[in-house]
């Protein structure tokens, strides 16, 4: 009887301790930057239409050639709205930008871009989130840079603004565009 009720404190103890390391480690941790297991790996290989012209079909050799930025975006989002502005000032700069149109209506998309300016060298159509899964997209916006080879080297989930640039993205990038 006593090995029992030891075992059940043993238990409740560990239980108690598991619980207050996830507390620990969950308060120390930014919910935009969930881990991605495709950091360090290549960009997945796709074959998908670009925007406005379905004809024309984009791979991942289209991605390639400097680092650069790979963003997922879509009209239903508010986040991306809010952060497009400052895509717009990025590739003014000369940040090279790549768009994922994720799960949108293309008509929708392209009116968007009209609208509110084109910050993308080429914007991938992903209409059924294929590529988004391939990705380990869990929404829009999510973005991605990735080295002249096309290596995934870091992955940020939500609005990109001046202080997430500076602060988290450029370090990664820049360090990139060194020799």
């Amino acid at each position: 009887m006593a090995k029992g009720r030891l075992l059940a404190v043993l238990a409740v103890l560990a239980g108690v301790a598991g619980f207050a390391w996830m507390s620990i480690y969950g308060l120390h941790n930014d919910p935009r930057e969930l881990p991605s297991a495709l950091l360090d790996k290549p960009f997945p290989e796709f074959s998908q239409p670009m925007l406005g012209e379905p004809e024309r079909l984009l791979t991942r050799k289209d991605l390639l050639g400097k680092p650069a930025l790979v963003n997922v975006w879509a009209t239903w989002c508010p986040t991306c709205r809010a952060e497009h502005a400052y895509f717009n000032k990025l590739a003014a700069s000369g940040v090279p930008i790549y768009g994922i149109n994720y799960k949108d209506d293309e008509a929708k998309a392209k009116k968007w871009l009209h609208d509110l300016k084109d910050p993308y060298v080429l914007n991938i159509s992903d209409p059924r989130g294929a590529l988004g899964m391939n990705l380990g997209v869990y929404g829009a916006p999510e973005t991605f840079i990735i080295d002249s080879e096309g290596v995934i080297r870091f992955k940020y989930v939500g609005a990109v603004d001046d202080w997430v640039w500076k602060e988290k993205m450029a370090p990664v990038y820049e360090g990139l565009l060194k020799p």
